[in-house]
């Protein structure tokens, strides 16, 4: 029960910071993962002290739940220099590698052979920790993906792929994008072991990814899982939202967060009172954490070279 009610908190505060960080008006480009927190969730669940997880640009709500700081996450964001990066890094470039987060990469499908590189080193080393990298429906169809699950199969890497499949990239639905019934299979061509699953169930996403971080961890080699998830919120802050109203308003109805409190009370394991007790730690939290940013300073103009080769 209390890692099922974790599990709900995280989601709450992956929702309540993005909202909070999206009403600002300096918000700045982000990519918001509203609709998509059981991936985020479902998958950090899996991962254990000794494994780093890298991302795409859509970075917040997998960094969140992997455990960066709220606070440094959000005066990061913001270009401060309380961030885990001193605001130099941003949502699509900042790392906190001792919280497991090895790092946002911005390019799409940039962060798949970096991940790579992490997990050989790693194997090299006898590092007891695997490397999960999770990226959207949109690398799907990059030749770094086909490369690095080449590479990763061939030398047995501890490499996890998880696809985020938010059914678009950017405005271009899933199915014009790539030829495969499931992007799993893919995975599949290379002999790993792979698995789609609803990336809306969060206890389905958790146990397939611990099931998946098992497989890899015993040095089987890579595997690939696939979560279908959804997109509430445009590609980006500053995108146009190319979607109907009405088609938004279906896609709301199945918000994950909204399930998993259902399941949870229809269960007798949470109450209205506590739900809305989450509900305002979260919005809290979040403020919190903005409170913390707007205490932190910009960095000052002298320091715009350091660490630059």
């Amino acid at each position: 029960m209390n890692e099922a009610i974790d599990n709900l908190r995280a989601m709450l505060l992956i929702r309540a910071f993005e909202d909070c960080l999206a009403a600002r008006k300096d918000h700045g480009f982000q990519l918001l993962s509203s609709g998509e927190e059981a991936v985020s969730v479902g998958l950090a669940s899996a991962l254990n002290e000794h494994d780093q997880l890298l991302t795409g640009g859509r970075s917040i709500g997998p960094a969140l739940a992997r455990g960066v700081k709220p606070e440094r996450l959000m005066a990061e964001l913001l270009a401060r220099t309380g961030g885990v990066n001193r605001g130099r890094a941003g949502r699509g470039h900042f790392s906190d590698i001792d919280a497991g987060f090895f790092g946002a990469h911005a390019v799409v499908a940039g962060n798949i052979t970096i991940a790579a590189g992490v997990a050989l080193g790693r194997k090299l080393e006898n590092h007891p920790g695997i490397v999960a990298i999770l990226f959207g429906d949109g690398a799907s169809a990059a030749g770094a993906l086909y490369e690095t699950l080449n590479i990763a199969a061939l030398w047995k890497l501890p490499l996890l792929f998880v696809c985020n499949n938010n059914q678009l990239s950017v405005s271009t639905a899933r199915e014009a994008s790539n030829a495969a019934e499931n992007i799993s299979d893919i995975g599949g061509v290379f002999g790993m072991w792979t698995k789609s699953v609803d990336g809306l169930d969060l206890p389905a996403v958790s146990e397939t990814a611990r099931t998946a971080a098992d497989y890899v961890r015993a040095g089987n080699g890579p595997a690939f899982i696939e979560f279908s998830s959804i997109r509430l919120r445009s590609h980006s802050t500053t995108a146009r939202e190319t979607r109907k109203r009405d088609e938004l308003a279906a896609l709301r109805l199945k918000c994950p967060i909204e399930r998993e409190i259902r399941r949870l009370q229809d269960a007798g394991l949470l109450g209205q009172a506590q739900t809305e007790a989450l509900r305002d730690e979260a919005t809290q939290r979040a403020e919190t954490a903005m409170q913390f940013a707007d205490a932190s300073p910009y960095p000052d103009p002298s320091e715009v070279l350091e660490h630059v080769v």
